[in-house]
């Protein structure tokens, strides 16, 4: 059972503890792009789908309609919130760009190793501070002023699906990851 069945903070904090795992596995496979040999542009990929599948579909929308309950109780976190949910649209941003660029390099195209490296580096930047920043100031909040009505509404407001790769047995395309995710534990 997923911690979000006991408490919708847990859930939260548990879903930025495997993000961040998937973060520091593409953080690897940059530090071997960046020391001239080849990554594993496949587990790059699915890392950067899985992300972009679930967490900016699914988990993004989440906060942000957690978010809003927070700014009504908490006007002074107002410019904090924004600048998260500013940060969901560049990491999606963020996130698109590399995985043209991966599919791209898989497909045999010649890219520049310099933008992806670029790319990576900035999608890892951003979403590494982005986790930090939640897990930092709104989380404890959250915590503690949510009350069961408003995650009631947050849960109405973004549709719950399984988690494709972390909730049981993972997806078909996301086996491998899972399986790598496993031994670097």
């Amino acid at each position: 059972m997923k911690p979000e069945a006991k408490s919708p903070v847990a859930g939260w904090h548990a879903d930025h503890v495997y993000f961040q795992r998937l973060l520091d596995l593409l953080r690897k496979e940059l530090d071997v792009f960046h020391g001239g040999e080849r990554p594993n542009y496949e587990l790059m990929l699915d890392i950067i789908t899985y992300l972009r599948e679930y967490t900016d579909r699914f988990h993004h929308p989440r906060e942000d309609a957690a978010f809003a309950f927070i700014m009504r109780r908490f006007p002074d976190m107002q410019l904090t919130l924004a600048r998260l949910q500013q940060e969901h649209r560049v990491i999606a941003q963020a996130g698109d760009t590399l995985r043209q660029l991966l599919d791209a390099a898989l497909e045999g195209e010649m890219v520049a190793r310099n933008e992806i490296e670029m790319a990576a580096a900035t999608y890892l930047v951003y979403y590494g501070n982005h986790i930090a920043k939640e897990e930092e100031d709104v989380l404890a909040r959250a915590a503690k002023e949510l009350t069961l009505e408003d995650w009631e509404a947050v849960r109405a407001a973004v549709p719950t699906v399984r988690d494709p790769l972390f909730d049981g047995d993972p997806q078909e395309r996301y086996r491998a990851l899972r399986r790598q995710i496993a031994a670097e534990a």
